[in-house]
Formats: C-alpha cells, structure tokens, sequence
C-alpha cells in the first residue's frame, strides 16, 4: 500500500485525501503543502493542472527548491497515472437484462501518463524493492455495500494483455454469430486499444432481483494516492419474463397449457359434487312422475333443469 503516514490522509476543505498525495512527491513535507496552500494551490490536482513553468516557479519561488529539486519533482508527476473507464453490461443473446440472467461486464480500462510511457515503477524510495502497481476493477452497489464483480488489471505485461483481448473479443463475436471479416476487424481494434493503454476487464455475475440500480465502477490503484477512478453506471433490471436467456419463451409455455388442463379437471370435479347433493328423495319423486318415460339422457337433461332452476333461485 502507499507509503505515507495514515494521519496525512485527513480530510481538508480542498482534498478527501488531505495532503497525503503531496507526501509522494520527493522533496515534500507538510511545511512544503502550507506555503504553496498560500498561493491558492490546495489540492494535488491543482498541482498537476498547472503548467510546466508556473510549476516550476512555484517551487523554487515559494517552496525554495533548487532546480535540481524541481526536476525530480517533475519526473514523478509525469510518472503519475490518469485513469478512464468505459463499462457496459448486458444479457449475450438477449434485450434487456431480467432478474436471474447471467449478466456479462465488459470495460476497458485505460491509463494515461505525461511521460508517455504504459508500464512503470511508481516511485517508491523507502520501499525495500521495486514496487509493481497493481490496479483492482470493481463495480459495486454502495447503496448495499455490496461488490457485484471484481478483477485484477495489470498494465506491465503488454504482451499478455493483448492475448487475452484477442481470445476474448474472438470469443464473444463468434458467440455473437459474427463472420470471420467482422471478427478479425473487432480483434485489431481490441490490440490496437491494448498498445495504446488499455485493459479488457470481462466476467459475470447474476442479475439481483427487478429494479433500478445506480451502481459504481471504482479502479483502484495500491501505489499511488489521488490516482483512483470512479464513474457511475445506471442498471436497469426487468422482470422476468423469460426461463433461460435464450428461448426462454418457448420454455416458459408448458407449464401455462398444464395449468389449463388441471384448472378443466378442478371444474369438472365440482360440477360432480354440485350435482350429488340432490337427496335420493327428489330423484324419486321424479321418477315416479315420468314413470316409464325417462331414459339415462331424459333424466340427465331434467336434472341439468333442475339445478339451473335452483340456481336462479338462490
């Protein structure tokens, strides 16, 4: 982790981070922060926005560095990394994502230096060995605190990185039922954003219950303070509706013709009932009225009479 004490990291008016970001700069020390807060430069961002020579001259103006000072200075912020992300989430296959799918992530995550360079060393004087940054993609619920998916992403190994992007796009646009020309040209597009910086971030997770979730991508770096990203994603989850995410429909009608036959068992099963609790008494009273003139199909259709008489009268 960043090796700065953990009391510079209070919160000031300017910074959540308080001066702690200032402490990775060589040459720094709190009596350093105070005198160029006086000159309206509060934040480690307003450092690194300003240009080259107002840069300088503050230092050696106000902080009274030398010019050799100054230049170490200048080679660590350039070292320093800025972050942009770009995510999508989405069922493969389908429209919408409902509760239950499986739901795939797919971010680029990329890195930007003024020095121009991709893979570095932070700079770590006091640490007992060349310190590798390593950064964590997350995307989370703070709402529950809860991190719905988390990866690694390493921008030291280029060639590594740019095989992974490769297998996966190839992968996901054969799965997409791509042609071979469309495929080729999304994997050329996935190394060329790999050579300039960037790293494919893919995986799963389960789609929670329907509703409107406002979530956060976060991509952390353990070397460097100020240097973290986070940008929000809207996720809007639906309804199920479907059985699986491909052919759901299909599946899900079974059941429904199913459920229509035991519902026409259910009636018929009551008709029966409805239909024995005529007494014996009044079957014979009118039997013997139509001694000799009933049949099963006369009798059936004078008690079908009946019970509709009945009914209007209750």
């Amino acid at each position: 982790m960043q090796a700065v004490p953990l009391s510079t990291r209070k919160t000031t008016g300017g910074s959540s981070e308080g001066i702690a970001p200032f402490l990775q700069l060589p040459h720094f020390s709190e009596a350093v922060v105070k005198k160029i807060a006086r000159k309206k430069v509060r934040t480690f961002q307003e450092l690194q926005d300003m240009s080259l020579p107002d840069r300088a001259e503050l230092l050696a103006q106000t902080a009274g560095f030398s010019s050799a000072e100054v230049q170490d200075v200048e080679v660590v912020v350039d070292m320093m990394p800025s972050i942009t992300i770009d995510v999508t989430c989405e069922t493969e296959g389908e429209e919408g994502i409902q509760e239950g799918d499986i739901v795939t992530v797919h971010a680029w995550v990329s890195l930007k230096r003024a020095n121009g360079l991709i893979g570095a060393l932070p700079h770590a004087p006091y640490f007992p060995f060349h310190k590798e940054e390593n950064y964590w993609f997350l995307l989370a619920d703070t709402v529950s605190n809860n991190v719905w998916f988390s990866q690694k992403v390493s921008f030291m190994d280029e060639a590594a990185a740019i095989t992974a992007a490769s297998k996966a796009i190839e992968e996901t646009m054969e799965g997409s039922g791509a042609n071979a020309k469309d495929t080729g040209v999304a994997v050329k597009e996935a190394v060329k954003k790999v050579k300039d910086g960037a790293r494919l971030v893919m995986g799963k997770f389960q789609a929670p219950s329907e509703g409107n979730y406002n979530l956060t991508c976060y991509c952390l770096c353990d070397s460097w303070i100020g240097c973290d990203k986070k940008t929000t994603l809207k996720l809007k989850i639906l309804k199920r509706t479907r059985a699986g995410t491909r052919g759901g429909i299909v599946a899900e009608e079974g059941p429904v013709t199913e459920d229509g036959v035991e519902e026409e068992e259910e009636n018929e099963e009551e008709y029966d009932d409805y239909e024995s609790e005529y007494s014996e008494d009044e079957a014979d009273q009118q039997d013997t009225e139509k001694k000799g003139a009933a049949t099963n199909g006369t009798v059936h259709k004078k008690g079908s009479s009946s019970e509709s008489s009945g009914s209007d009268e209750e």
